[in-house]
């Protein structure tokens, strides 16, 4: 069974994705700039080393045209991100990696790098610039209070998130940008 790579989605509907973002450029062009990022990032993430799945929010848009026909879907549920990040992690009984679809700067060897220290660890985070992750992986089922007590949004989502880990080992890999606001889509 090949690894398995999960695009974390929201339909790209004004108002709903992006907020801080829409907030700067308005939410039209917040909503806009998703769509095109994100089909940009499916059709550069695709490769035979891995499955690509789409884990799509609203569930209500697990159908919706805006995604690709030919990828699997799954609906990424109820609850809070950590919940929902926990629930496709544990989906796969194989290496899982998940990321979102706001990180410009992804390549397929960033990828391919995750799989391959999910070959020596059990968990591996890329972190984000502003001290979140833009990745989370794992070999297999990972712990239960995983991303439990974890201050989302801010400086210490990374940090909370690998302390919940329960002595899991884990692999840090590059440092990439998400994008939040208007200043993330500035180069540099």
């Amino acid at each position: 069974m090949r690894p398995r790579l999960v695009i974390m989605l929201k339909q790209p509907v004004a108002g709903r994705v992006k907020t801080r973002l829409g907030r700067e450029i308005g939410m039209t062009g917040a909503a806009w700039w998703f769509r095109h990022q994100t089909a940009r990032l499916i059709r550069r993430m695709q490769d035979p080393r891995w499955q690509t799945w789409l884990a799509v929010a609203p569930d209500s848009a697990l159908h919706a045209r805006c995604w690709p026909a030919h990828l699997p879907r799954m609906a990424q549920g109820q609850g809070g991100l950590g919940a929902r990040m926990l629930r496709i992690l544990r989906s796969s009984n194989g290496p899982v990696v998940l990321i979102g679809g706001d990180i410009p700067g992804i390549e397929k060897p960033h990828i391919a790098h995750a799989f391959r220290q999910l070959g020596r660890h059990d968990l591996v985070f890329g972190p984000a610039t502003d001290g979140g992750f833009w990745l989370v992986g794992a070999r297999r089922q990972p712990p239960h209070a995983l991303f439990e007590n974890v201050r989302w949004s801010g400086p210490a989502a990374l940090h909370d998130s690998v302390a919940s880990a329960d002595g899991a080992s884990i692999s840090l890999v590059e440092t990439l940008r998400d994008v939040d606001r208007l200043a993330d889509l500035k180069p540099g």
